[in-house]
């Protein structure tokens, strides 16, 4: 197993403590779930660029990469949606294009063919992470927060920016792999 499958396997690794901690309550541990996850962020990062760079770019790391950001960035998800820190209809949005790409792509496998993420996937993914981290930090579990209002209407910006993101390029990969839709 090459350098970047396994930074991805460790994003995987990395979500149980990410998840303990951001359950939670208090500040200290806010900081630290928030650690954990900007870490697994930058592994997603860091795999990418070690694949291409080195040419390790492998069918499992194109398969299993975005399986792990979605892993992720869904525990960021329902935690922050549990704790009342994002509309849950907003997480129900994010959550049903993931499960509508991962199908697709598990056909589109079965079927002898891997699909690696877009440019507005990896764009989506990068909101999506930048604002799950922005609402852990700014929009409190309970008392007041971070940097006030500003920041809880800041935090709920990106929230919407990452929303849009996850719809549009929900659109637009199934658009671009129609012709895996004709074939099933």
């Amino acid at each position: 197993m090459n350098l970047p499958n396994k930074l991805t396997l460790l994003r995987v690794c990395m979500i149980p403590f990410f998840v303990v901690f951001a359950r939670m309550n208090t500040f200290w541990a806010q900081c630290v779930a928030v650690g954990i996850y900007a870490l697994a962020c930058i592994t997603d990062t860091l795999d990418g660029h070690i694949a291409r760079s080195r040419n390790l770019i492998t069918d499992f790391g194109k398969f299993m990469d975005p399986i792990a950001d979605k892993l992720l960035v869904m525990s960021a998800l329902v935690v922050l949606t549990a704790q009342g820190r994002m509309p849950d209809w907003v997480c129900i949005l994010m959550l049903a294009r993931e499960f509508l790409v991962s199908g697709f792509r598990l056909v589109a496998v079965e079927n002898g063919r891997v699909i690696a993420a877009g440019p507005l996937g990896k764009l989506k993914t990068v909101f999506q992470m930048i604002s799950t981290i922005a609402l852990m930090l700014l929009v409190p579990v309970e008392g007041d927060a971070l940097l006030g209002p500003a920041g809880v209407t800041a935090a709920n910006v990106l929230m919407y920016i990452a929303l849009a993101l996850t719809v549009v390029s929900g659109a637009d990969y199934l658009i671009r792999n129609k012709d895996c839709i004709r074939d099933m």
